[in-house]
């Protein structure tokens, strides 16, 4: 997918205290999340994403492939084998998973997340004019999209599964730069409906800390008419930001939507951000999925797999494709 460049200054690094949250039982659910409405807490027997929880860490992936088919002892292989082995997001796309074959991939994901005592993160995809066509343009014609969502949503509701679903990532930031942002909307919000299901939370894209200022996005957001169904929102999706700068944007955010919650893309964000958006050299890794949290920031996550190219943009292959070079820097402080 593409992230954008940022349309703002950098907002400024703040102090945040990021406090473990605790608590599996359905009364610490309900205690935990005290401003969204009833309802939606009653279909969610489960905890929220949380730190210290276990994600789930896709048997397939391209990492996965990289460490397979590498040579013993490269670093590239050696990077692709760590990467390999970390909890992260599952991006659904209908151009991997059309709607023929999504909801038996979503059924054996949730099933392999069982099997791992952990939560799946999932990421939506399939926007129609996804990406306005930049870098990851693609996605559905409406009456596709309706039908490969609610596929989507059908599987979920049936494995049960506790799921992290991020819906549509930069769908809502990138709006205003589109056409037809009310049609854009329409289609969000007909992914929410079809995607709720017993198990799992939902959180629409929140932008990121460098791009739209918390009260304009909060009005974007607020315009879908989902934020009842929703958990929250995800912010720093395949960006760099940094920890401090997400949360304290997280939070006025949250602020202005009334408590809704967030999760933050930490998956390349360890050496912050140059204000590229695009490849950026001499990134890293950020902090492993699970590793914070605080009363509105639910858990941060590798959203974005690292490895896997921005775009055909400062050296790098197209969107979405393995990318060695870079693989072997984002992890070249791990030990």
């Amino acid at each position: 997918m593409r992230p954008r460049s940022p349309r703002r200054g950098t907002a400024s690094t703040a102090s945040t205290a990021l406090t473990v949250i605790a608590g599996a039982a359905a009364v610490m659910l309900v205690l935990s999340v005290p401003l969204l409405t009833t309802a939606y807490v009653r279909l969610l027997p489960f905890t929220a994403a949380a730190p210290g929880m276990a994600f789930h860490v896709p048997s397939a992936s391209k990492a996965v492939d990289a460490a397979a088919s590498g040579t013993a002892g490269d670093p590239a292989t050696r990077a692709a084998a760590y990467l390999a082995s970390q909890p992260e997001a599952v991006w659904l796309t209908p151009e991997a998973m059309p709607i023929e074959t999504v909801g038996a991939e979503v059924t054996a994901l949730a099933a392999e997340a069982r099997e791992q005592d952990a939560t799946l993160v999932l990421v939506v995809y399939g926007l129609p004019d996804r990406d306005c066509g930049n870098q990851s343009a693609g996605g559905l014609d409406p009456a596709a999209y309706d039908d490969w969502t609610l596929a989507i949503g059908d599987a979920l509701r049936a494995a049960e599964t506790p799921t992290v679903v991020i819906v549509e990532p930069d769908a809502v930031a990138l709006a205003p730069e589109c056409d037809g942002m009310t049609e854009r909307f329409a289609h969000i919000a007909t992914a929410v409906t079809n995607l709720q299901a017993r198990t799992a939370w939902l959180y629409l894209d929140g932008g990121h800390s460098n791009w739209r200022p918390a009260s304009e996005m909060a009005r974007l957001i607020s315009q879908i008419g989902v934020t009842h169904m929703i958990r929250g929102f995800a912010t720093n999706v395949s960006n760099y930001n940094a920890d401090a700068a997400e949360v304290m944007y997280a939070r006025s955010l949250s602020a202005h939507l009334g408590g809704l919650h967030a999760v933050i893309d930490t998956s390349r964000n360890g050496a912050g951000a140059t204000g590229e958006w695009c490849n950026p050299g001499g990134r890293q890794v950020g902090q492993r999925s699970g590793s914070f949290g605080d009363d509105i920031v639910d858990a941060n996550l590798w959203i974005k797999p690292p490895g896997e190219s921005d775009g055909a943009c400062n050296g790098g292959p197209p969107a979405g494709q393995w990318w060695p070079d870079a693989v072997t820097e984002l992890t070249r402080s791990v030990g």
